[in-house]
């Protein structure tokens, strides 16, 4: 019984839920309007729990630039972590993933998606629960759209549950706070670095028969 509070002890201690909301509400609003901008790079959102689990697993990737922590999928505007963490904006965190389409495709990185997380949880992943951590395909234009769709009716024989992931037009995108960009490489010691982010990145890892950096 000790082992088990302990257990559940600590998962709340290091749940995704307890960041710390230090620093300043600097949440900016990212133009996604244009699929691949003049620079050659495309953009890409996912919400699959954690941010900062998800930001680390996509700039992994070869033809991956970089990815922003942020929130999307939500009717509040300008939103705050601290508003988000309430479960009532409709926004889950999300990254944005800038990258080059002529080394990686949208449709590998959708794949990247379903192999970084489990998309058969309502409302959570891992030890994070609320609907700020459900699991969003975000799309673009319509032909996104389809691939997302072929993906995911592909990928369901993967799993033993059914796919809860929501498909969804990306229509605003907000850039989180300084504080959470780029967290697992500025705080290795975090415990939920530790014990979340790290062993799911390993998980992916194992899992992923694509180009890694």
């Amino acid at each position: 019984m000790k082992t088990l509070l302990s257990s559940i002890l600590l998962i709340g201690v290091i749940s995704c839920a307890n960041k710390s909301t230090s620093g300043s509400n600097d949440v900016k609003e990212i133009s996604v309007s244009e699929v691949v901008n003049a620079d050659g790079q495309a953009t890409a959102a996912f919400a699959e729990g954690c941010f900062w689990c998800v930001e680390e697993v996509f700039e992994a990737v070869a033809g991956v630039d970089s990815a922003i922590s942020g929130y999307a999928g939500g009717h509040t505007k300008n939103p705050t972590y601290a508003l988000v963490n309430t479960e009532t904006t409709g926004h889950a965190e999300t990254v944005l993933v800038y990258y080059n389409p002529e080394i990686v495709s949208y449709k590998e990185l959708v794949r990247v998606f379903y192999l970084s997380h489990d998309p058969t949880t309502p409302n959570q992943q891992g030890p994070d629960r609320g609907s700020s951590y459900r699991s969003i395909l975000f799309y673009q234009t319509p032909a996104e759209k389809a691939i997302a769709e072929d993906v995911t009716a592909a990928m369901k024989t993967k799993f033993k549950a059914p796919i809860v992931t929501e498909i969804k037009k990306l229509d605003t995108f907000y850039r989180a706070e300084q504080y959470h960009q780029d967290y697992v490489e500025h705080n290795p010691g975090n415990p939920y670095v530790q014990n979340v982010s790290k062993p799911r990145f390993e998980r992916f890892k194992r899992s992923y028969d694509g180009k890694l950096k």
